[in-house]
């Protein structure tokens, strides 16, 4: 840990009375001004560091001499005796001294006179005692010093009624009573006269006692004032400020980039990976811990894991079989199914489908192109049945969960999947690939749950899988297919090609692979016969462990930025996800070394380190069930990085009010081995922030809290996805040798997590969303309008409500981006003050901006998408069989594609409503 005193000084040396007196003394004499601290390394000179990232202004000054020294009367000063300074005075100074003390000696008597010391009895009668005599002495005291005359006095009370003279009766000569209003004799005389009293029914005034009653009065209301304002917490407030301002924005931003180093990343890739780690395992629950140690060690607060109890499935030994049958039913060839052992001193996970079904099945192998309804379609319009049959799919061109969904109406039994080297960008003829690509023993395992209809844990839909919660019988699950499957190689699919070879009819081109030396047939129910057994342990209640951490925020502490990566993998996962594991951790390194240094951000930071993704987004999404309320009030963003590195193309997808911070990120980071800042690559290919639909953590985000959600990651050409063959060597090898996107990626992370937690206005685009809903709706009329909309028997349909909606919300928000420009040129303008009222604007601003997006949700009694409730938002959500990534208004388009034009138009009018009124919202008009 840096020195908790960092600014040491040495003992200052006792100035002569040149020095003190500000002469000029020779530059040789002179203390020489202390030079500005030399920027060192990170770990050598923490301290210097941290003066770095100091603000202007803010750094602590190296103490100067005291001020205000004053020498002695004469250069021999103090050294002179008392007796030497006599000789010096003449007969005329012995005058002058004796008259000064007979003054002073007068003057004290006046004092003492003038404040009654000696009157006891007076002063006792007046109740002050030794404070009110103390108190009129300072006040007398200070009169004089600053030739203050005036003394209060209470002015003269005409009382009427029967009053006396306080003190012994005395007559006239004659033998009356004196009159009151005479004075008597020796008036104005201290020592003789006794000060004039009067009895009545009123209480005595006393000048002095109302004075120190004033005062008293006067100390009470300050210190009230002064609790006041502490228990307002407006010095608490300011404290954590001025803490978090101690350091320059822009200087924490260039510390931040230039702190990531890619040899860390590389380790904590080789720790990541050195272990399977499939969800709810001990692989997975070891790797927990580790990252949960890494949260503590790097100084993140609250660090803990949140334990979820949710449906897995884990095949059982021996239990996973496709074998080739004869005619009398006896095997005449086994998939080999598993992949060889990559690490023959580890363990290696089996190759199967998360979430599938157990099954025994037996069947005729029919080739079904990418199991798309679309195919399985055109199989029946060429005359081929393909009821009772074993269907066998390639990979790619949508999602595995729906091709199995796809079959189960056909009357398919089962099906089996490969990844075909067509899809891995090779053609026909070429070398078996290997390296970067799918080997031939290669298994890509996958997921078929139907995330896109039930997401999380399938048994607890829409409400968290804690101890104790309801759970529904898996056979009633929406989220589960209901015929079994499996993963194959292409090296053992390539057999199984060859034996329906002659039957049913040769494949058109689009359905051609490139397996070599395979010609593709369909099939038919003349096939040979397949067996498929697919046993497994199913665990209704298996504990999963999310990982969590947080940097508290100094000014809204309770508005979060969420940052989060998941950490299973289906075996090793060096790029699906652990990637993006090391890159958080060192993300987490970064800012851990900032709070260290004394560094907070405005609003809090979280980090999440998610389990059982690959099953079906479980972890992320039992996150945001359990803590649904508090994050549609107080998350501002999720930023998510699953796969940070499969190639050297960045890509980004989420919420359009991303698109000014990314670009702003992007200016200020470069690629490693071209000439240009990866903004102007982003340009070059007319790079776009795509949208959200499905296939990361970010789903229960964006669709169910409306929290506002970007994924980031660089892309390229096909990886060994999900196989034992992604592992550390491949990444160090083929994927990403010198870890230079990585360390890239780290810094866009980085930055992007300071642009939302630390920047005073969110950096939200209201504008661009505005644009991007525009398109999108214009988009969808093109799109229903090709569906059939208004023709001969169905019902009327339009989007004019949405239309006009969309144009509402486009004026509105050039309306409300018109404050920050104003705030900017008051405050930023206005030398960096910000006065409480803009304060409290900024923060008012700042929250319409980020529940936007909650707004959009459709929160009204049984709202959502029909028939999958668990998603609300009315822009983004996934569409109910769509392949496509890009496709918006989910809700309005499962209905056209239903033929239900009358659900159409009543999900048209809601989504328009919807966005109206989150538009009005925006700029404040409720």
């Amino acid at each position: 840990m840096p020195d908790e005193k960092p600014h040491k000084y040495e003992p200052l040396p006792i100035p002569s009375y040149e020095e003190a007196v500000g002469l000029s003394a020779p530059s040789s004499s002179r203390t020489s001004t202390p030079s500005a601290p030399t920027t060192r390394n990170i770990e050598t000179s923490s301290t210097t560091e941290r003066e770095g990232l100091l603000a202007p202004g803010g750094r602590i000054p190296v103490p100067t001499r005291r001020q205000g020294y004053r020498p002695p009367p004469t250069d021999r000063g103090s050294e002179a005796s008392d007796e030497e300074q006599d000789t010096f005075l003449g007969q005329d100074d012995e005058e002058r001294r004796r008259r000064s003390s007979e003054d002073e000696e007068h003057e004290v008597r006046r004092e003492m006179l003038e404040l009654e010391i000696e009157d006891p009895q007076d002063g006792a009668s007046r109740g002050g005692g030794g404070w009110g005599k103390r108190i009129s002495s300072l006040t007398f005291s200070l009169g004089r010093r600053w030739n203050w005359r005036w003394r209060p006095r209470i002015p003269d009370i005409a009382i009427r009624g029967r009053f006396s003279r306080i003190g012994p009766e005395t007559t006239a000569a004659d033998g009356t009573a004196p009159d009151p209003d005479a004075a008597p004799e020796g008036e104005g005389d201290a020592e003789t006269t006794p000060r004039r009293r009067f009895r009545c029914g009123w209480p005595v005034i006393d000048a002095n006692f109302c004075i120190v009653l004033g005062r008293c009065f006067a100390i009470l209301l300050v210190m009230a004032i002064i609790y006041v304002i502490f228990m307002s917490d407006i010095f608490t407030s300011a404290a954590q400020r001025m803490a978090g301002q101690m350091f320059d924005p822009e200087s924490v931003r260039v510390h931040v980039q230039s702190m990531v180093d890619e040899n860390r990343i590389r380790e904590y890739l080789r720790i990541v990976t050195e272990n399977d780690h499939v969800a709810g395992t001990e692989g997975d629950y070891v790797l927990a811990e580790y990252v949960q140690d890494f949260f503590r060690n790097n100084f993140l607060e609250d660090v803990h894991m949140e334990q979820f109890d949710v449906y897995l499935n884990y095949p059982k030994p021996g239990g996973r079989k496709v074998e080739i049958l004869d005619k009398e039913g006896k095997v005449t060839w086994s998939a080999k199914i598993d992949e060889d052992n990559i690490y023959p001193e580890r363990q290696q996970t089996a190759a199967f489908h998360g979430h599938s079904k157990t099954g025994d099945v037996t069947g005729p192998l029919i080739f079904a192109n990418y199991g798309t309804r679309e195919d399985y379609k055109r199989l029946y319009d060429s005359g081929i049945p393909v009821e009772g049959a074993i269907a066998l799919v390639r990979y790619s061109h949508g999602v595995p969960e729906l091709k199995v969904k796809a079959a189960e109406p056909w009357g398919f039994k089962g099906v089996i999947m490969y990844s075909d080297p067509a899809d891995n960008g090779f053609t026909k003829g070429e070398p078996a690939p290997n390296g970067r690509y799918m080997p031939e023993g290669a298994v890509m395992r996958s997921s078929v749950t139907l995330g896109d209809w039930v997401v999380g844990d399938v048994l607890t839909p829409g409400w968290a899988s804690t101890k104790g919660a309801k759970r529904i019988a898996k056979e009633d699950s929406e989220g589960l297919v209901k015929i079994p499957s499996l993963p194959l190689s292409w090296g053992d699919a390539r057999l199984l090609l060859e034996a329906i070879e002659g039957f049913g009819q040769p494949c058109p081109g689009e359905w051609q692979g490139t397996v070599p030396g395979v010609e593709y047939w369909s099939g038919n129910l003349s096939s040979p016969q397949i067996h498929l057994v697919n046993d497994q342990d199913e665990v209704e209640q298996q504990p999963i462990w999310n990982v969590m951490g947080k940097i508290t925020g100094v000014e809204q502490k309770e508005k979060s930025i969420i940052v989060g990566n998941h950490r299973d993998a289906w075996v090793y996962g060096a790029t699906d996800p652990g990637s993006g594991t090391a890159v958080m951790l060192e993300v987490i390194r970064i800012f851990g070394d900032l709070v260290q240094r004394g560094w907070r951000p405005l609003r809090t930071i979280e980090f999440a380190s998610w389990d059982g993704e690959e099953y079906n987004l479980i972890g992320s999404t039992e996150h945001v069930e359990s803590n649904m309320d508090k994050l549609r009030e107080n998350a501002y963003a999720y930023l998510n990085v699953d796969v940070a590195v499969g190639g050297n193309v960045f890509k980004a997808s989420g919420s359009p009010v991303f698109r000014k911070s990314l670009m702003r990120v992007l200016d200020r980071t470069s690629d490693p081995y071209q000439n240009a800042t990866m903004r102007q690559l982003w340009d070059e290919r007319n790079g776009k922030l795509d949208g959200l639909r499905g296939g990361s953590d970010y789903v229960a985000f964006q669709d169910m809290a409306g929290t506002s959600s970007l994924d980031i990651g660089f892309s390229g050409p096909p990886f060994p996805y999900h196989s034992a063959y992604d592992n550390f060597e491949w990444m160090e090898t083929v994927g990403d040798p010198n870890f230079q996107y990585h360390k890239v990626l780290a810094q866009i992370w980085a930055l992007l997590i300071l642009e939302f937690s630390d920047r005073l206005v969110l950096p939200f685009d209201i504008e661009s969303y505005s644009q991007s809903v525009n398109a999108w709706a214009r988009d969808l009329e093109s799109w229903v309008e090709n569906k059939g909309a208004n023709q001969a028997g169905n019902p009327p349909f339009s989007t004019d409500a949405l239309r006009e909606a969309v144009l509402q919300f486009a004026k509105d928000s050039k309306l409300f981006e018109k404050w920050e420009v104003e705030w900017d040129a008051v405050v930023l303008g206005g030398g960096g003050f910000e006065s409480a009222v803009y304060a409290a604007r900024r923060k008012s601003h700042n929250n319409r901006m980020a529940n936007f997006e909650t707004h959009l949700l459709d929160l009204e009694e049984g709202g959502g998408i029909p028939n999958r409730t668990q998603f609300k938002h009315v822009v983004f959500g996934p569409q109910l069989w769509s392949t496509d990534d890009n496709e918006y208004f989910p809700a309005i388009r499962d209905a056209v594609s239903a033929g239900d034009w009358a659900l159409a138009q009543k999900q048209v009018d809601k989504a328009a409503m919807i966005l109206k009124r989150a538009s009005r919202k925006l700029v404040g008009n409720n």
